[in-house]
């Protein structure tokens, strides 16, 4: 049998081939094949390793329009901070749709973090009202920073509020903001939902950070941290008074923020509509000025594979994608 070459793209390597704008391009056009049948992703395996320790698991899919197959491996350390390394850690392998060969194997570091970001961001490109101008941060940790730049790439805001329930971690935050000129405050959280247009949620939480009265009409929400089932960031009563989209409405309503307002009955799957629909012009998208819209950003499969194949063809076209025989 022949020796069969794939490609590698080195974690390391990622941050240097994938800009914020061709995560945000990618995670765009694979939300819009979903909508249109053109891509779907395969059912999640994620599971605990140990009571209150790592998840792990696996999400995979198949992108008809981009012609990407592929899946991602990995989970979240909760301890890996101690040790010097990310808590989210995870590869991906892309697989010629054709053949089934393997074809690529891409850092997932990286690329969880940015494509994260990138989802919120088209988010609030086609759901935050266009006068939104205060942008209200809840966590602060690893992610968070890719959530301040990528936002403030897609919306012009006028300074940024945070809260995190570990408070010595926000100087982080307020780094970034600094370094990207917008003014930064560490405040309460009902002071936060008072005063902020946008709010990104990107914590681990299994409690509602957020209550449902706090949120005043007109704002849009990203919430970006429950991936799993029993993670929580807002109170379920919230997503019954507001617009909710998602990257996939079966997972939102299992694994995602949704899954909590879903088992109270305070709404139903038709009630969640895929954003990609938004996006191709399927759906209005905002109401009007007074609705809430809340994105439940459960981070799907598809992102992971059109993050990674940009990666691999910025990675081609610059001369950094090393090769192996298998």
């Amino acid at each position: 049998m022949s020796a069969h070459v794939i490609e590698i793209v080195p974690e390391a390597v990622c941050p240097e081939v994938l800009s914020r704008a061709d995560a945000f391009a990618a995670v765009k056009a694979v939300f819009a094949a979903m909508a249109t049948g053109d891509a779907r992703n395969f059912p999640v395996v994620r599971e605990a390793l140990a009571a209150g320790g790592p998840l792990y698991g696996f999400k995979s899919g198949h992108d008809l329009a981009g012609g990407v197959l592929g899946v991602k491996a990995g989970g979240y350390w909760p301890e890996n901070l101690a040790r010097g390394l990310t808590n989210h850690q995870s590869v991906v392998a892309l697989f010629d749709p054709e053949t089934g060969q393997l074809s690529a194997l891409v850092g997932g570091n990286y690329l969880t973090a940015v494509r994260t970001a990138a989802a919120s961001a088209v988010s609030i490109r086609h759901l935050a009202r266009a006068d939104a101008r205060v942008l209200g941060m809840v966590g602060a940790g690893h992610q968070s920073a890719f959530q301040l730049r990528a936002a403030a790439e897609v919306h012009r805001f006028e300074r940024v509020l945070a809260w995190n329930p570990h408070p010595e971690m926000l100087p982080k935050l307020a780094a970034v903001a600094a370094e990207i000129g917008l003014p930064f405050a560490a405040v309460e959280r009902e002071q936060l939902c008072a005063e902020a247009d946008v709010i990104i949620t990107i914590t681990s939480a299994f409690e509602p950070l957020l209550l449902a009265d706090w949120i005043r009409p007109g704002t849009h929400l990203a919430c970006m941290g429950t991936d799993t089932r029993g993670k929580q960031e807002v109170d379920a009563a919230l997503l019954a008074r507001a617009q909710v989209l998602t990257d996939e409405v079966a997972q939102s309503v299992s694994i995602g923020e949704a899954q909590h307002a879903m088992g109270r009955g305070l709404i139903t799957a038709a009630d969640v509509t895929a954003i990609g629909a938004v996006i191709t012009g399927a759906h209005p998208g905002r109401r009007d000025s007074e609705a809430i819209t809340l994105f439940d950003g459960t981070g799907v499969a598809l992102q992971d594979l059109a993050a990674a194949a940009m990666a691999l063809r910025r990675a081609r076209e610059g001369g950094l994608a090393s090769k192996a025989t298998l």
